[in-house]
């Protein structure tokens, strides 16, 4: 096999590759990354037997082969090439070799049969359809803050992607949640999707893709099966088994009797919960809301530390309420609001509370209270 190929398209090519490559692995075949080419492409492939990404790139092919190498020495390499470099790769079976070469640097790196690479079986899907990026951005990005790291609940460990009834008909839908926030985005149902089974779709997979979904103009090609999701662009793919396990009733957590309704600047909200949380202890964390006619004060009161107060404009005109949340949920809660107003539903100090966007309904989360 030789090819050449621009630094800037290799290096985009191989770093996708190379962050689904697990560091610590004991089978030495994942760590490397499968280069083949044909025609005037090159592809490369990476697996960590979960998922798996393919990254085409144009190449100048001289001679058709692959070959398979170290992922993240390749992508250090390149990484540190001269902008604009024209790379030269060469593999020759002979001596099990891979040179790099680039202007005056050459290097010779190691490789293992390209036969021992696991290549992961296709499957039948039965939904395919296509999204615009910036909607699954968006769907992905705002959920992703809620995925569990538990381990021992798996079946939270990632976005259940599925379709749902709302207000205005079918709408494609994405949930996470981790028994101490929950957050439920919704997009309109592209054309196809209406019969998609419901799929988890892994933290990992999640971050992979989210490098997918950078280019505004991009459509992304989604296919799902039972056990496996795709998403597709015209250079790069991207599969991943899904989790097995089921997501539980999500809707039997979304408080729907909140009526203690507060309004606030969510950017000021928080950078004042930010500022009061400076004193309080790590481990709690907890951020007290005190809520009076159209005046919020937040407080943290940590006695190994020291306390701190802020009084914050609000629009609230019902009864009195104290109520304490984790700081860190708080936080990531209103950083997902793009509006200028973060709308909180509450019922009372021991209940879920509701946030939303405005008077925007496609984005919701749930927070469950602290005692403070």
């Amino acid at each position: 096999m030789k090819l050449s190929i621009e630094r800037a398209d290799l290096l985009k090519a191989v770093s996708q590759a190379q962050s689904v490559v697990e560091r610590r692995n004991t089978i030495p075949i994942l760590a490397n990354v499968l280069i083949e080419a044909e025609g005037s492409d090159v592809s490369f492939r990476a697996t960590d037997l979960d998922i798996e990404v393919v990254d085409k790139a144009a190449a100048m092919v001289e001679r058709a082969g692959s070959t398979t190498v170290s992922a993240t020495t390749l992508h250090e390499i390149v990484r540190k090439l001269p902008d604009g470099a024209q790379v030269t790769l060469t593999a020759d079976s002979a001596t099990g070799r891979l040179t790099v070469e680039a202007g005056r640097s050459n290097f010779s790196l190691a490789t293992l049969p390209k036969e021992d690479f696991p290549v992961m079986a296709t499957s039948e899907y039965a939904t395919n359809f296509s999204a615009p990026a910036p909607v699954l951005r968006r769907l992905f990005d705002k959920s992703k803050f809620a995925i569990s790291t538990e381990e021992t609940r798996y079946y939270l460990n990632g976005v259940y992607m599925h379709v749902s009834d709302a207000d205005g008909g079918q709408v494609l839908r994405c949930v996470a949640t981790d028994g101490h926030r929950l957050a439920r985005i919704d997009a309109d149902l592209p054309e196809g999707a209406a019969d998609m089974a419901g799929v988890i779709v892994p933290r990992k997979t999640v971050g992979e893709m989210r490098k997918l979904l950078d280019d505004d103009d991009m459509e992304i090609a989604v296919s799902v099966s039972e056990t496996k999701v795709r998403f597709a662009t015209p250079n790069i793919t991207l599969t991943s088994k899904v989790i097995d396990g089921t997501f539980p009733d999500y809707t039997r957590v979304i408080p729907s009797g909140n009526t203690r309704k507060m309004e606030v600047d969510a950017a000021d909200f928080a950078r004042a919960v930010d500022r009061v949380a400076t004193v309080s202890s790590e481990r709690s964390r907890a951020v007290k809301l005190a809520l009076d006619e159209d005046r919020l004060i937040l407080s943290v009161n940590a006695p190994d530390s020291g306390a701190a107060e802020e009084e914050l404009a609000v629009a609230y005109g019902d009864e009195r309420l104290e109520i304490g949340f984790n700081a860190k949920y708080l936080l990531e809660i209103a950083s997902q609001v793009d509006r200028e107003n973060a709308v909180f539903l509450f019922n009372s100090s021991g209940d879920p509370t509701l946030m939303r966007e405005g008077n925007d309904l496609s984005a919701v989360y749930v927070v469950m209270p602290m005692r403070v």
